[in-house]
């Protein structure tokens, strides 16, 4: 038994889980391990220092895996901006099939990735911003709720809510983003409307994942209430795991007259990759979501795909259909 649905089909992947695109983590030994366990590995652009860089990493992804692996491209609005392009350039030249575009106005980004043959999936957090990546060309959505890492938008709709409101709109395939660690997750983003599951905090706490073993432990550890919101006075929500550099944040932010400029030295990307990469969970944010509440282990990306999806159709085939009773027919 598997579960087919229209996205594994799109992109050429035995199941529907998605690993998710994060900064520094999303490199070649996590993206290759997702790949080989049947579900799709994703490679962060922005990771790499350079375009080269990329072109080097993919590479060495492609020597882990003859699976099915994609690329993130994150385009944040900025005053000294990455060069966009020249990544963009390096995910076309090497070949890739399938791509996850985020951020501010990836028109430009959508186009080119189409003429060139490459599957696009853009990561919306809103069902108006899912409507106009489909007008764009785009062919798959990940809708990223409340519950989620990163940016969830200023709109806060859990995802029982977003999935089904989002499925309703859509008429392309859609994974589902934000509190999916287990089979549950995986059968109920079916169940909701949705074609898989794209999952970033549970795949960080896997054996794979590049970064130190006291994170990965810090994210079984915690619970569902372990993440601050932050960056909510400047309209750019994120959620990450609580721990002190984050409660600084939250607690500078609530001052009369706070300014980015005060917290500015406490969120540096450098400080974020410096927790964790040596393991000193109070170095800089951890970027997590409440999902930290479903993490139990820290298994191998083969051993926890082929456990969800055992869970799901178990849970699909078996507690479900049981529940479903025929009715005796009237003489």
């Amino acid at each position: 038994m598997a579960l087919r649905t229209r996205f594994t089909d799109l992109v050429g992947i035995e199941h529907p889980i998605v690993q998710g695109g994060m900064m520094w983590v999303g490199r070649a030994e996590l993206a290759a391990a997702v790949s080989n366990a049947g579900g799709l590995g994703m490679l962060t652009a922005l990771t790499q220092p350079t375009p080269d860089d990329l072109r080097r990493e993919i590479d060495r992804c492609r020597a882990m895996t003859d699976k099915p692996f994609g690329v993130n491209l994150t385009i944040l609005p900025s005053v000294s901006p990455p060069p966009y392009a020249d990544y963009r350039r390096a995910i076309i030249d090497s070949g890739i099939t399938v791509v996850e575009t985020a951020g501010h106005k990836p028109q430009e980004h959508v186009d080119d990735f189409k003429a060139h043959g490459i599957k696009v999936i853009h990561k919306c957090t809103a069902v108006r911003h899912a409507l106009s990546a489909e007008r764009m060309g785009v062919d798959a959505i990940s809708i990223d709720g409340f519950e989620c890492a990163g940016h969830p938008g200023e709109d806060d709709i859990p995802g029982l809510i977003l999935i089904p409101a989002a499925a309703d709109h859509l008429s392309i395939p859609m994974i589902a983003s934000g509190g999916f660690g287990d089979g549950r997750g995986l059968a109920a983003a079916l169940a909701l409307g949705a074609d898989g599951i794209n999952m970033g905090t549970r795949f960080c706490a896997t054996v794979e994942a590049p970064i130190h073993q006291k994170v990965k432990q810090f994210l079984v550890d915690n619970d569902e209430r372990s993440t601050n919101l932050i960056f909510r006075k400047f309209h750019n929500t994120g959620r990450v795991a609580k721990n002190s550099v984050s409660d600084q944040v939250v607690e500078i932010s609530t001052r009369d007259g706070a300014v980015f400029e005060d917290i500015r030295p406490l969120v540096s990307g450098l400080k974020g990759r410096q927790a964790l990469e040596s393991g000193d969970i109070d170095a800089g944010l951890v970027w997590a979501g409440q999902v930290q509440g479903l993490i139990r282990d820290i298994p191998t990306c083969q051993d926890l795909v082929a456990r969800i999806v055992a869970e799901a159709e178990d849970i699909i085939s078996g507690r479900l259909a049981a529940m479903l009773v025929r009715e005796p027919q009237l003489a």
